[in-house]
């Protein structure tokens, strides 16, 4: 029975800021008792579905069951909240668990009668098809509010008929269904309503079938699917129905897409005017759900970048607004404060929206405008008086303002719109007019520019471009021009700009980045004018892109543990797709490689500091790859492979550059059957995981011919018939290799007796003489084969340049290794030079000299590098720096 006692404090306090609640109590003599019971706690789906359970078993009570249901959770609700009892996240869950119980329990009972009037509806093949209910929009976040209608999609599998002696097509059948659910939901009966019911989302909209077979919705993404829907479909899920893998693998390619989307802002855009446009039109300035920093502009923003990312970034394929909103934020996309007053904004607003409805339970999302509702959401929101709220409302909705027009808004054109560039661009025909303007503009090559122009402007690929595409690249041209001005190389700069445009041009999302994000384009332009090779770099990966729009990331420092963790997990989450992960791992090696080269650029690094956290970035990726290839081995024999990789050369001495290659060994120590068979497999797998080409490129060149007996031997070997190949049959080259060699990934036990073996070979006694003589001779085939190649010096190969550095230095530590165990410590050719001459091998004056000259032979290098120049130098550049390195030379072989 239920409970007739005087009515709850909280009862009584809510009534004040609910006349819905009111008249419920009023009109339901039922319901105080029901609230009484209940409001110690949350509704939760069990109490609802005992609730339906108890009243409801038939057709006949389906409508008024499903209403007082919804007036118990609603009142309940409204009670909870308005005292402060409930937060947001229990209003809409108990909101969107209402929504789905009364929607499975309408299909379960209606269903049910219509089998036994038409029979089971089947396939061609005699399967059983089913109704899919799926929920969009706030439903299908899981984010309903108190009064909301529902967004509903009907799709059912295949065609056919159902198998009763009454027999009907199945599109009759779900139709009559999908009717009388909608029907038992919205009609309005003197018990009131349960949800409207909106089904415009539906392929085709208001013009097209209540229901559509999986192949039709296939069909209508392929063909007609326009943008606002992929951004529809974001929070589409299942209510009712089993085939929600069909479902998915239809919707999902539609709606997240495997590339960078940033087109995807545009199309926001466009729906987000026309929906201001609307408010404006009507005067709903004051409306917080689609007015200006209202609800749907924070939806929009979390959205947008879950349409431009998350066909790459799985993590992001969530629906709930405020979960996506934090993992924005996890992943670096939005700045850590942005996301919070976002979310702050998002609660804010919601409370407000459930306030202005708890009113009079209608669907309204206006500030009231008698001065007594007024005073009622004030104080419910937690303000002394409507004043004070509104300056609360004020400060989220500007906050969500300026984000949304950060992220949506349209760029800032202050340059762009200068006439002269435009003009330069559109009049690139007319060479010698163009020429002149750039040349007031300081371009120190004009003519030669306004030439690059012209090719660019009547290239067959420009002019083939869709229409849509040229316009992007139309706008981003002039801007270009504007911005290449102010570098200190505006000619190359330029060019570099419009090479790189050139190649990516077909790809419009990349055109669009650029086109939405000013900020970007000025560091594209800066970076590209300061680095061919950056240039280069960015027409191969132009996915890096995305990484210029906030500077100060890629300023950070890399926290590489961190990054291995990270990188490790979403590996393991991709785990068995073994593409996946080839990729996966190259994107961020890329980006890890383009911000490094961003701080470089910026002068942020030194040489030998980049060289380092290239060295680390790499061992990662070695090491990362041994156990992702170890799994995809079928008959391995141990869950941990005895196995282990050394670096030599650049990788094992850390003076990795962008484009060096590895040179790698693999070793493996293990007495399983079968296991160097294994072993080998699993070094040819390791090898293809890194210097495979995939879509996403390359990870690394690799060189495995330093192993004992180089390309005969096997690909991985025995740590046994390492260290006897070392002993008994390396020639002394190998030996020079070898004090540049380090373990660099795998069994930490197997590295540390590598390294030890490393160290006893390295101290065997050796005849200085004979050592001398070698080492000479190998140097002498080197400069044969490389030095002196033409008229300006080689930084590496020609006399008194790196290669003679490294000789020297292989030299002392093979040579006197044996007395002094320290030279055997991989500290790098500069640390090197100065413990032998600590160890009076050599005159310290002469070693710092040539430590000096080594690295500015290295910062030269880079630089010639960098701008896509062979590493050589004028001889009058070269000539001071080469005198101690030739005089050290001198010292020690004579």
């Amino acid at each position: 029975m239920p409970n007739t006692t005087p009515l709850p404090e909280i009862i009584q306090n809510a009534t004040r800021s609910s006349r819905f609640l009111q008249r419920m109590l009023d009109s339901r003599p039922w319901l105080a008792g029901y609230l009484a019971d209940s409001l110690d706690h949350p509704l939760d789906a069990d109490a609802l579905r005992h609730f339906v359970a108890r009243q409801s078993s038939d057709e006949a009570s389906l409508r008024p069951t499903l209403r007082q249901l919804r007036t118990w959770v609603l009142c309940h609700l409204a009670v909870r909240d308005i005292n402060g009892l409930a937060d947001l996240a229990e209003v809409t869950e108990t909101m969107t668990a209402l929504a789905e119980i009364c929607i499975r329990h309408a299909h379960e009972v209606l269903r049910t009668a219509l089998l036994a009037r038409y029979g089971t509806p089947r396939n061609a093949a005699g399967e059983e098809q089913e109704l899919l209910i799926i929920g969009m929009g706030k439903l299908g976040g899981r984010e309903l509010n108190v009064s909301s209608d529902i967004d509903l999609i009907f799709i059912y599998p295949e065609d056919g008929h159902t198998d009763g002696p009454k027999s009907i097509e199945n599109f009759e059948f779900f139709e009559r269904l999908g009717k009388q659910i909608i029907a038992a939901l919205a009609e309005v009966t003197p018990h009131g309503q349960v949800f409207r019911v909106d089904m415009r989302l539906r392929p085709n909209g208001d013009s097209g079938s209540l229901v559509a077979t999986l192949d039709m919705l296939e069909n209508y993404f392929v063909t007609q699917g326009r943008e606002w829907e992929r951004y529809a479909w974001i929070k589409a899920r299942a209510i009712v129905g089993e085939h929600t893998e069909e479902l998915h693998a239809i919707a999902h390619p539609f709606v997240f897409r495997k590339y960078l989307d940033f087109g995807a802002i545009n199309a926001m855009r466009n729906l987000h005017a026309q929906i201001r446009h609307e408010v404006m039109r009507r005067d709903r300035a004051n409306n917080i759900k689609l007015g200006p920093g209202g609800i749907r502009e924070i939806e929009f923003i979390a959205q947008a970048f879950q349409l431009i990312r998350g066909g790459r970034d799985q993590t992001l394929q969530i629906r709930p607004t405020l979960q996506v909103l934090e993992r924005l934020a996890a992943r670096g996309i939005l700045r850590p404060e942005a996301a919070q007053e976002l979310e702050a904004a998002y609660v804010f607003l919601r409370r407000l929206e459930h306030r202005l409805q708890y009113l009079d339970d209608a669907q309204t999302h206006s500030l009231p405008e008698n001065e007594a509702d007024q005073n009622l959401i004030a104080q419910t929101m937690g303000h002394e008086n409507y004043p004070a709220f509104l300056e609360a409302l004020n400060r989220h909705r500007n906050a969500v303002s300026h984000h949304f027009d950060t992220v949506i808004g349209e760029p800032d054109e202050e340059e762009s719109e200068q006439q002269q560039h435009v003009d330069i661009w559109q009049n690139a025909a007319d060479t010698p007019e163009a020429a002149a303007t750039l040349s007031g503009l300081g371009y120190r090559d004009p003519l030669g520019t306004a030439t690059r122009l012209t090719a660019t402007r009547t290239s067959s690929r420009y002019n083939q471009l869709p229409d849509n595409i040229r316009a992007r690249f139309d706008v981003l041209v002039p801007r270009l021009i504007a911005a290449a001005a102010s570098t200190t190389e505006p000619d190359a700069a330029l060019t570099r700009c419009l090479d790189l445009l050139d190649g990516i041009a077909r790809r419009g999302a990349y055109l669009a980045l650029l086109q939405q994000y000013p900020q970007a384009l000025r560091r594209l332009v800066d970076l590209v004018g300061a680095s061919d090779w950056a240039a280069q770099y960015l027409g191969q990966h132009p996915i890096l892109l995305d990484d210029l729009l906030d500077a100060r990331d890629m300023a950070e420092p890399a926290n590489w543990q961190q990054f291995r963790d990270e990188l490790a997990a979403e590996l393991d989450v991709i785990e068995p797709d073994m593409e996946r992960q080839m990729d996966l791992m190259r994107e961020q090696h890329h980006t890890q490689v383009f911000r490094l080269l961003i701080q470089d650029i910026a002068g942020a690094l030194t040489v030998e500091k980049l060289a380092d956290h290239l060295s680390m970035l790499a061992d990662i990726m070695v090491d990362i790859a041994i156990p992702l290839c170890w799994r995809k081995i079928k008959t391995r024999h141990r869950d941990t492979p005895q196995f282990a990789v050394v670096g030599y050369g650049k990788l094992g001495g850390k003076e990795l550059g962008y484009a060096s290659d590895l040179d790698l060994i693999f070793i493996h120590d293990d007495d399983g059957p079968d296991a160097g068979e294994r072993y080998v497999r699993l070094a040819q797998r390791i090898n293809s995981w890194l210097s495979a080409r995939t879509p996403a490129g390359i990870l690394f060149e690799t060189d495995l011919r330093l192993r004992p007996n180089g390309d005969s031997g096997l690909v991985s070997c025995s740590l046994d018939a390492f260290r006897q190949y070392q002993y008994e049959s390396a020639w002394v080259w190998e030996h020079q290799a070898l004090t540049r060699a380090r373990f660099v990934a795998g069994s930490k036990a197997l590295g540390e007796k590598f390294e030890h073996i490393r160290e006893n070979i390295l101290r065997l006694p050796r005849d200085l003489q004979g050592l001398r003589e070698d080492v000479i001779a190998m140097r002498e085939k080197m400069r044969a084969a490389h030095a002196g190649k033409g008229t300006l010096f080689d930084l590496k190969h020609d006399t008194g340049g790196l290669i003679d550095v490294e000789f020297l230095i292989q030299y002392l530590v093979l040579g006197h290794a044996y007395k002094h165990p320290e030279l055997t410590r991989n500290l790098g050719n500069i640390a090197l030079l100065g413990i032998a001459a600590s160890l009076g091998l050599i005159p310290a004056p002469l070693a710092a000299a040539s430590a000096n000259s080594y690295r500015e032979f290295r910062q030269r290098q880079h630089r010639q590098r960098l701008n896509g120049l062979p590493s050589r130098i004028p001889h009058a550049d070269a000539d001071a720096l080469r005198e101690p390195v030739v005089a050290l030379w001198r010292e020690v072989f004579g």
